[in-house]
């Protein structure tokens, strides 16, 4: 296809990013029933020699029988009109040596693909690729589970996704391009990688306090090629912990950050005053630095416990505004919207 329909567009970053087939975006019937519009989904989204990192093979099958049977019903002349035999022997594949169980399924990791498209260049390719080659951030996610440690650092939040939605337009960039940045509860890497692959970032260093998720953020660094410690480096930080005399000091005299970020770091309140506190020793030692935190609202008295420990401390507290789309309206990036989400630049007063 010399153009490829947005519609076709859609349904794959939805699918990359293993958005419940029960909410995708399925073109239109007159679209689906054509031989190419098939081919070409047959080779984005399901052919195994071409894309090595598709998502779980359960998952496939879950998206492509609802496919398969849109297609079929929106054939009107059999004589004219056929499933392609790429999509029905992918179907027969998955489905006769069979796919793992759901239990099994949830204990793997996946990948997920993020198509991260600059709002102000909805269309624009920025890999520097063929039409059909988009930006994109793969990440490997145990997307349903939290570790024993009550870690939630193996999967990408929204409130992650709702801030890398901001850092993409053009008054987010800003914020990053060519800066130093320090990510806090860095989880699997999304924003770093955001930070460093598409938004011109000079230098990221993303942190977690679990050296476990440490170690897998690192592989996604290299899985996004990104793994250049003069661009990124990944390291365990403790909040509260003292940070003079750490690599934190040491990273602050050689090339001072300008920015900190965070996104879903403010959800438990028993961390809330050691995050806090790491805030008030990053602003001694950087004044002029400032922090942009992203919150999902799911309990409004933690996010509030939050904004009061930063009040008590004199910092300049500020929301971003920028609301969520609604899902149906959403064009990458997908995450629910249902729940508040808010964005707060913090800087200090001193």
């Amino acid at each position: 296809m010399a153009d490829t329909d947005p519609q076709l567009k859609l349904l794959r970053r939805q699918y990359l990013q293993l958005f419940e087939p029960d909410f995708l975006a399925w073109p239109h019937p007159q679209l689906l029933r054509r031989s190419d519009a098939q081919a070409w989904l047959f080779k984005h989204l399901f052919d195994q020699s071409r894309n090595p990192r598709l998502p779980p093979e359960r998952y496939q099958l879950r998206v492509l029988r609802p496919l398969v049977a849109r297609i079929e019903k929106a054939i009107q002349d059999p004589d004219e009109d056929e499933i392609s035999d790429d999509l029905m022997g992918r179907i027969g594949a998955l489905m006769t040596h069979g796919v793992p169980s759901e239990f099994e399924t949830m204990k793997e990791r996946a990948y997920v693909t993020f198509t991260c498209l600059h709002e102000s260049r909805p269309s624009a390719n920025t890999d520097g690729g063929i039409d059909d080659e988009e930006p994109t951030i793969t990440l490997l996610e145990r997307r349903n589970l939290i570790s024993g440690s009550r870690t939630t650092g193996h999967r990408t939040w929204e409130a992650a996704l709702h801030l890398g939605s901001y850092l993409l337009t053009d008054s987010g960039q800003d914020l990053i391009r060519g800066k130093s940045v320090l990510e806090l509860g860095a989880g699997t890497g999304f924003l770093a990688i955001l930070c460093a692959k598409h938004l011109g970032a000079r230098r990221v260093a993303t942190t977690d306090g679990d050296e476990a998720v440490v170690d897998y953020l690192k592989e996604n660094l290299a899985l996004n090629e990104v793994d250049d410690d003069k661009l990124v480096t990944a390291r365990t930080l403790w909040w509260g912990d003292e940070l003079q005399g750490t690599w934190v000091e040491q990273a602050c005299s050689s090339d001072p950050f300008d920015i900190v970020i965070g996104a879903d770091i403010t959800y438990d309140k028993v961390a809330i005053t050691a995050l806090v506190q790491t805030l008030r020793q990053l602003f001694q030692m950087r004044p002029h630095l400032q922090v942009i935190i992203a919150g999902v609202i799911r309990n409004a008295d933690t996010f509030q416990t939050f904004q009061d420990e930063c009040s008590r401390l004199d910092f300049t507290v500020e929301e971003i505004m920028f609301a969520a789309k609604p899902m149906r309206e959403q064009t990458s990036l997908f995450y629910a919207a249902a729940v508040p989400i808010k964005i707060l630049s913090i800087t200090s007063q001193n």
